[in-house]
Protein backbone atom coordinates (compact mmCIF):
# COMPACT_ATOMS: atom_id res chain seq x y z
CA UNK A 1 0.00 0.00 0.00
CA UNK A 2 1.32 3.48 -0.22
CA UNK A 3 3.71 4.55 2.16
CA UNK A 4 1.58 8.23 2.84
CA UNK A 5 -1.43 6.07 3.44
CA UNK A 6 -0.19 3.72 5.95
CA UNK A 7 1.07 6.40 8.04
CA UNK A 8 -2.50 8.03 7.95
CA UNK A 9 -4.02 4.77 8.77
CA UNK A 10 -0.93 4.81 11.95
CA UNK A 11 -1.89 7.93 13.19
CA UNK A 12 -5.71 7.27 12.93
CA UNK A 13 -5.68 3.46 14.22
CA UNK A 14 -6.29 4.40 17.93
CA UNK A 15 -8.72 7.85 17.09
CA UNK A 16 -10.37 8.91 14.25
CA UNK A 17 -10.19 12.58 14.11
CA UNK A 18 -12.61 14.41 16.60
CA UNK A 19 -14.30 11.05 17.51
CA UNK A 20 -12.05 9.17 20.08
CA UNK A 21 -12.94 5.72 18.70
CA UNK A 22 -10.89 3.70 16.12
CA UNK A 23 -12.99 3.15 12.63
CA UNK A 24 -13.19 -0.04 14.01
CA UNK A 25 -15.41 0.70 16.56
CA UNK A 26 -17.35 3.09 15.24
CA UNK A 27 -21.09 1.78 14.20
CA UNK A 28 -21.39 0.39 10.56
CA UNK A 29 -24.68 2.36 10.60
CA UNK A 30 -23.67 5.61 11.61
CA UNK A 31 -22.48 8.41 9.75
CA UNK A 32 -19.38 8.54 10.38
CA UNK A 33 -18.64 5.32 9.00
CA UNK A 34 -20.99 6.41 5.89
CA UNK A 35 -18.62 8.94 4.99
CA UNK A 36 -15.94 6.24 4.36
CA UNK A 37 -18.31 3.95 2.52
CA UNK A 38 -20.17 6.21 0.24
CA UNK A 39 -16.88 8.17 -0.56
CA UNK A 40 -15.18 4.97 -1.63
CA UNK A 41 -17.73 4.23 -3.68
CA UNK A 42 -18.03 7.29 -4.96
CA UNK A 43 -14.09 7.89 -5.34
CA UNK A 44 -14.62 4.25 -7.55
CA UNK A 45 -17.22 6.06 -10.30
CA UNK A 46 -15.13 9.18 -10.43
CA UNK A 47 -11.54 7.22 -10.68
CA UNK A 48 -13.52 4.51 -13.36
CA UNK A 49 -15.56 7.38 -14.75
CA UNK A 50 -18.68 4.02 -13.90
CA UNK A 51 -21.79 4.73 -15.50
CA UNK A 52 -25.76 5.39 -13.49
CA UNK A 53 -26.81 2.10 -14.23
CA UNK A 54 -24.30 0.57 -12.46
CA UNK A 55 -24.01 -0.91 -8.55
CA UNK A 56 -21.17 -0.37 -6.99
CA UNK A 57 -21.12 -3.11 -3.81
CA UNK A 58 -18.59 -3.60 -1.39
CA UNK A 59 -18.64 -7.36 -0.25
CA UNK A 60 -16.63 -9.74 1.57
CA UNK A 61 -14.92 -13.06 0.55
CA UNK A 62 -12.75 -12.78 -1.92
CA UNK A 63 -12.40 -14.23 -5.14
CA UNK A 64 -12.86 -17.57 -4.07
CA UNK A 65 -16.35 -16.13 -3.26
CA UNK A 66 -17.13 -14.36 -6.77
CA UNK A 67 -16.04 -17.87 -8.51
CA UNK A 68 -19.56 -19.10 -6.91
CA UNK A 69 -21.66 -16.13 -6.74
CA UNK A 70 -20.93 -15.60 -10.70
CA UNK A 71 -22.76 -18.73 -11.78
CA UNK A 72 -25.04 -19.12 -9.28
CA UNK A 73 -26.63 -16.13 -10.03
CA UNK A 74 -26.46 -16.11 -13.88
CA UNK A 75 -26.15 -19.62 -14.81
CA UNK A 76 -28.24 -22.01 -12.31
CA UNK A 77 -31.31 -23.37 -13.27
CA UNK A 78 -31.22 -20.83 -16.72
CA UNK A 79 -30.74 -23.98 -19.29
CA UNK A 80 -28.02 -21.48 -20.31
CA UNK A 81 -24.31 -22.39 -20.72
CA UNK A 82 -21.44 -19.96 -18.79
CA UNK A 83 -18.23 -19.57 -21.45
CA UNK A 84 -14.89 -19.24 -19.69
CA UNK A 85 -11.42 -18.00 -21.14
CA UNK A 86 -8.76 -19.97 -19.57
CA UNK A 87 -5.38 -18.02 -19.76
CA UNK A 88 -4.46 -19.38 -15.96
CA UNK A 89 -4.46 -20.72 -12.44
CA UNK A 90 -7.23 -18.06 -11.34
CA UNK A 91 -9.48 -18.27 -14.24
CA UNK A 92 -9.01 -22.62 -14.10
CA UNK A 93 -10.15 -22.33 -10.57
CA UNK A 94 -12.83 -19.68 -11.42
CA UNK A 95 -14.34 -22.87 -13.94
CA UNK A 96 -13.83 -25.59 -11.35
CA UNK A 97 -16.36 -23.69 -9.06
CA UNK A 98 -18.57 -22.90 -12.14
CA UNK A 99 -19.36 -26.30 -13.46
CA UNK A 100 -21.09 -26.97 -9.99
CA UNK A 101 -23.49 -24.90 -11.23
CA UNK A 102 -24.51 -25.93 -14.32
CA UNK A 103 -23.20 -25.94 -18.50
CA UNK A 104 -20.38 -24.55 -18.85
CA UNK A 105 -18.21 -24.32 -21.88
CA UNK A 106 -14.12 -23.13 -22.34
CA UNK A 107 -14.81 -20.93 -25.08
CA UNK A 108 -11.31 -20.41 -25.28
CA UNK A 109 -7.91 -22.45 -23.15
CA UNK A 110 -4.08 -21.43 -23.65
CA UNK A 111 -3.40 -23.70 -21.18
CA UNK A 112 -1.53 -25.98 -24.17
CA UNK A 113 1.30 -23.48 -24.08
CA UNK A 114 1.55 -23.62 -20.76
CA UNK A 115 -0.38 -20.21 -19.85
CA UNK A 116 1.68 -17.75 -21.48
CA UNK A 117 -0.50 -16.10 -23.66
CA UNK A 118 -3.92 -14.66 -24.24
CA UNK A 119 -6.19 -16.42 -27.01
CA UNK A 120 -6.59 -14.56 -30.61
CA UNK A 121 -10.36 -13.28 -31.25
CA UNK A 122 -10.84 -16.12 -33.84
CA UNK A 123 -10.34 -18.39 -31.29
CA UNK A 124 -12.83 -17.32 -29.23
CA UNK A 125 -15.53 -20.56 -29.25
CA UNK A 126 -18.57 -18.99 -27.65
CA UNK A 127 -21.60 -21.44 -27.09
CA UNK A 128 -24.85 -20.27 -27.00
CA UNK A 129 -27.42 -19.78 -25.43
CA UNK A 130 -24.89 -18.07 -23.51
CA UNK A 131 -25.57 -16.35 -20.16
CA UNK A 132 -22.27 -14.86 -20.04
CA UNK A 133 -18.35 -15.03 -20.96
CA UNK A 134 -15.84 -15.31 -17.99
CA UNK A 135 -12.05 -13.75 -18.31
CA UNK A 136 -9.29 -13.13 -15.59
CA UNK A 137 -7.86 -9.84 -16.28
CA UNK A 138 -4.50 -10.54 -14.86
CA UNK A 139 -3.14 -13.75 -14.45
CA UNK A 140 -0.69 -13.36 -10.82
CA UNK A 141 1.06 -16.66 -11.13
CA UNK A 142 1.67 -16.79 -15.41
CA UNK A 143 2.35 -12.96 -15.51
CA UNK A 144 -0.44 -12.80 -18.74
CA UNK A 145 -2.61 -9.53 -18.89
CA UNK A 146 -5.56 -8.88 -21.49
CA UNK A 147 -4.28 -5.75 -22.71
CA UNK A 148 -8.08 -5.26 -24.18
CA UNK A 149 -11.37 -6.41 -23.16
CA UNK A 150 -12.26 -10.03 -25.22
CA UNK A 151 -14.52 -8.96 -27.81
CA UNK A 152 -18.04 -11.04 -26.91
CA UNK A 153 -21.00 -9.64 -28.64
CA UNK A 154 -23.63 -8.79 -27.02
CA UNK A 155 -23.06 -11.38 -24.33
CA UNK A 156 -22.47 -10.12 -21.11
CA UNK A 157 -18.73 -10.33 -20.06
CA UNK A 158 -17.70 -10.76 -16.84
CA UNK A 159 -13.81 -10.23 -15.06
CA UNK A 160 -12.39 -11.13 -12.22
CA UNK A 161 -9.76 -8.23 -11.71
CA UNK A 162 -8.56 -8.96 -8.55
CA UNK A 163 -4.65 -8.46 -9.43
CA UNK A 164 -5.00 -5.15 -11.95
CA UNK A 165 -7.87 -3.56 -10.28
CA UNK A 166 -7.23 0.48 -10.38
CA UNK A 167 -4.02 0.11 -12.18
CA UNK A 168 -5.25 1.58 -15.58
CA UNK A 169 -8.38 3.40 -16.96
CA UNK A 170 -10.98 0.58 -17.95
CA UNK A 171 -14.41 1.03 -20.14
CA UNK A 172 -16.82 -0.01 -17.56
CA UNK A 173 -19.84 -0.29 -19.71
CA UNK A 174 -18.40 -3.07 -21.94
CA UNK A 175 -18.55 -5.69 -18.36
CA UNK A 176 -21.94 -6.85 -17.28
CA UNK A 177 -19.81 -7.40 -14.22
CA UNK A 178 -16.54 -6.83 -12.97
CA UNK A 179 -14.90 -7.73 -9.75
CA UNK A 180 -11.55 -8.01 -7.72
CA UNK A 181 -10.33 -8.36 -4.01
CA UNK A 182 -8.59 -5.42 -2.57
CA UNK A 183 -5.36 -6.86 -1.65
CA UNK A 184 -3.19 -5.97 -5.08
CA UNK A 185 -3.82 -2.43 -5.26
CA UNK A 186 -7.18 -1.51 -3.32
CA UNK A 187 -6.24 -2.38 0.17
CA UNK A 188 -5.99 -4.89 2.85
CA UNK A 189 -7.83 -8.21 2.45
CA UNK A 190 -11.33 -8.23 3.60
CA UNK A 191 -13.37 -5.99 0.81
CA UNK A 192 -14.29 -6.98 -2.63
CA UNK A 193 -15.58 -4.51 -4.93
CA UNK A 194 -18.28 -5.70 -7.15
CA UNK A 195 -19.15 -3.52 -10.46
CA UNK A 196 -22.48 -4.67 -11.60
CA UNK A 197 -25.18 -3.62 -14.77
CA UNK A 198 -28.65 -2.86 -12.83
CA UNK A 199 -30.57 -5.17 -15.42
CA UNK A 200 -28.07 -8.44 -14.51
CA UNK A 201 -29.50 -7.98 -11.24
CA UNK A 202 -32.91 -9.03 -11.73
CA UNK A 203 -31.35 -12.70 -12.98
CA UNK A 204 -30.72 -13.06 -8.67
CA UNK A 205 -33.25 -15.66 -7.75
CA UNK A 206 -35.19 -14.81 -5.03
CA UNK A 207 -34.72 -18.10 -3.32
CA UNK A 208 -31.50 -17.82 -3.50
CA UNK A 209 -29.07 -17.23 0.05
CA UNK A 210 -29.63 -14.02 1.47
CA UNK A 211 -25.60 -13.07 1.09
CA UNK A 212 -25.47 -14.89 -2.05
CA UNK A 213 -27.65 -12.89 -4.13
CA UNK A 214 -26.00 -9.65 -5.64
CA UNK A 215 -30.03 -7.98 -5.76
CA UNK A 216 -30.34 -8.45 -2.15
CA UNK A 217 -26.51 -6.73 -1.54
CA UNK A 218 -28.11 -3.98 -3.99
CA UNK A 219 -31.40 -3.66 -2.04
CA UNK A 220 -29.53 -3.00 1.05
CA UNK A 221 -27.42 -0.65 -0.32
CA UNK A 222 -24.16 -2.92 0.05
CA UNK A 223 -24.84 -3.23 3.80
CA UNK A 224 -26.73 -6.38 3.73
CA UNK A 225 -24.38 -7.73 6.62
CA UNK A 226 -21.65 -5.85 8.61
CA UNK A 227 -19.47 -4.91 6.04
CA UNK A 228 -15.28 -4.83 6.46
CA UNK A 229 -14.88 -1.46 7.75
CA UNK A 230 -11.24 -1.02 8.24
CA UNK A 231 -10.85 -2.95 4.48
CA UNK A 232 -13.48 -0.31 3.43
CA UNK A 233 -12.20 2.57 5.19
CA UNK A 234 -8.50 2.10 3.83
CA UNK A 235 -10.66 1.76 0.60
CA UNK A 236 -11.63 4.96 0.57
CA UNK A 237 -7.90 6.40 1.75
CA UNK A 238 -6.09 4.62 -1.43
CA UNK A 239 -8.92 6.10 -4.19
CA UNK A 240 -8.42 9.83 -2.44
CA UNK A 241 -4.38 9.09 -3.33
CA UNK A 242 -5.35 7.67 -6.77
CA UNK A 243 -7.30 10.88 -7.11
CA UNK A 244 -5.36 13.38 -5.46
CA UNK A 245 -1.64 12.19 -5.48
CA UNK A 246 -1.66 10.47 -7.97
CA UNK A 247 -3.74 12.38 -10.80
CA UNK A 248 -6.23 9.45 -11.51
CA UNK A 249 -5.74 6.36 -13.53
CA UNK A 250 -4.06 7.22 -16.45
CA UNK A 251 -1.65 8.81 -14.82
CA UNK A 252 -0.83 5.59 -12.70
CA UNK A 253 -0.90 3.52 -15.96
CA UNK A 254 1.82 5.80 -17.59
CA UNK A 255 3.57 5.47 -14.37
CA UNK A 256 2.95 1.35 -14.28
CA UNK A 257 4.20 0.59 -17.62
CA UNK A 258 7.06 2.66 -17.12
CA UNK A 259 8.26 0.42 -14.16
CA UNK A 260 7.07 -2.78 -15.93
CA UNK A 261 9.21 -2.00 -19.10
CA UNK A 262 12.04 -1.24 -16.93
CA UNK A 263 12.52 -4.90 -16.30
CA UNK A 264 11.19 -5.94 -20.02
CA UNK A 265 14.24 -3.96 -21.34
CA UNK A 266 16.57 -5.83 -19.46
CA UNK A 267 15.09 -9.39 -20.13
CA UNK A 268 15.10 -8.55 -24.33
CA UNK A 269 18.59 -7.33 -24.14
CA UNK A 270 19.86 -10.24 -22.07
CA UNK A 271 20.60 -13.17 -24.86
CA UNK A 272 18.10 -15.31 -23.43
CA UNK A 273 19.34 -15.57 -19.84
CA UNK A 274 16.66 -14.07 -18.56
CA UNK A 275 13.64 -15.64 -20.33
CA UNK A 276 10.49 -14.43 -20.03
CA UNK A 277 7.14 -16.28 -19.47
CA UNK A 278 4.59 -14.45 -21.17
CA UNK A 279 4.90 -13.97 -25.00
CA UNK A 280 5.66 -10.19 -25.35
CA UNK A 281 2.18 -8.89 -26.46
CA UNK A 282 0.06 -10.20 -23.18
CA UNK A 283 3.15 -9.26 -20.66
CA UNK A 284 1.46 -8.11 -17.73
CA UNK A 285 2.40 -4.71 -16.18
CA UNK A 286 1.93 -5.88 -12.79
CA UNK A 287 3.64 -8.93 -12.47
CA UNK A 288 6.80 -9.94 -14.34
CA UNK A 289 7.73 -13.30 -14.92
CA UNK A 290 10.91 -14.89 -16.13
CA UNK A 291 12.91 -17.91 -16.15
CA UNK A 292 16.83 -18.47 -15.40
CA UNK A 293 19.30 -20.79 -17.25
CA UNK A 294 19.42 -23.32 -13.89
CA UNK A 295 18.22 -23.37 -10.27
CA UNK A 296 21.63 -22.76 -9.25
CA UNK A 297 21.87 -19.63 -11.12
CA UNK A 298 18.47 -18.56 -9.48
CA UNK A 299 19.33 -18.97 -6.20
CA UNK A 300 22.74 -17.45 -6.24
CA UNK A 301 20.34 -14.25 -8.12
CA UNK A 302 17.64 -14.72 -5.23
CA UNK A 303 20.63 -14.47 -2.37
CA UNK A 304 22.12 -11.13 -4.18
CA UNK A 305 18.70 -9.90 -4.28
CA UNK A 306 17.76 -10.38 -0.64
CA UNK A 307 21.25 -8.74 0.07
CA UNK A 308 19.70 -5.90 -1.36
CA UNK A 309 16.51 -5.99 0.59
CA UNK A 310 14.96 -7.12 -2.58
CA UNK A 311 12.15 -10.13 -1.00
CA UNK A 312 9.27 -11.83 -2.01
CA UNK A 313 10.75 -12.78 -5.90
CA UNK A 314 10.20 -16.27 -6.03
CA UNK A 315 7.76 -17.31 -8.59
CA UNK A 316 4.84 -19.94 -7.88
CA UNK A 317 5.65 -23.45 -7.45
CA UNK A 318 3.83 -24.00 -10.12
CA UNK A 319 5.82 -22.28 -12.30
CA UNK A 320 8.76 -21.02 -10.95
CA UNK A 321 11.79 -18.83 -11.72
CA UNK A 322 10.65 -15.43 -10.44
CA UNK A 323 7.76 -13.31 -10.22
CA UNK A 324 8.56 -9.58 -9.21
CA UNK A 325 5.18 -8.03 -8.35
CA UNK A 326 5.45 -4.19 -8.94
CA UNK A 327 1.23 -3.17 -8.00
CA UNK A 328 0.74 0.40 -7.61
CA UNK A 329 2.18 1.54 -4.22
CA UNK A 330 5.73 -0.28 -5.13
CA UNK A 331 7.53 3.13 -5.53
CA UNK A 332 9.51 3.33 -9.27
CA UNK A 333 13.05 3.39 -7.24
CA UNK A 334 12.26 -0.31 -6.03
CA UNK A 335 11.56 -1.00 -9.68
CA UNK A 336 15.14 0.80 -10.52
CA UNK A 337 16.40 -1.25 -7.70
CA UNK A 338 15.46 -4.46 -9.10
CA UNK A 339 16.05 -3.51 -12.56
CA UNK A 340 20.30 -2.41 -11.78
CA UNK A 341 20.73 -6.04 -9.47
CA UNK A 342 19.22 -7.75 -13.16
CA UNK A 343 21.40 -6.05 -15.28
CA UNK A 344 24.35 -6.23 -13.10
CA UNK A 345 23.88 -9.71 -12.44
CA UNK A 346 23.64 -10.35 -16.22
CA UNK A 347 26.66 -8.40 -17.06
CA UNK A 348 28.70 -10.41 -14.14
CA UNK A 349 27.34 -14.13 -15.76
CA UNK A 350 28.03 -13.09 -19.13
CA UNK A 351 31.75 -12.42 -19.19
Amino acid sequence: MPESVLKRVQDELLSLPGLGMSVMEISHRGPEFAEFHDGARQNLRTLLQIPDNYQVLLLQGGSRLQFSMVPINFLKGTGQIANYILTGSWGKKAYQEAIKEGEVHVCADCQDSGFDRIPEAAELQIRDPAAYVYFTSNETIEGVQFPAEPQVGSVPLICDASSDFLSRPLPIERYGLIYACAQKNAGPAGVTIVIIRNDLLSRSQVDLPGYLSYQAHADNDSLYNTPPTFAIYVLKLITDWLLEDVGGLEAMHNRNIEKANMLYEVIDNSDGFYAGHARPDARSIMNVTFQFPDDGTQGAFLREAASRDLVNLLGHRSVGGIRASIYNAMPVAGVVALRDLMQEFFDQRSK
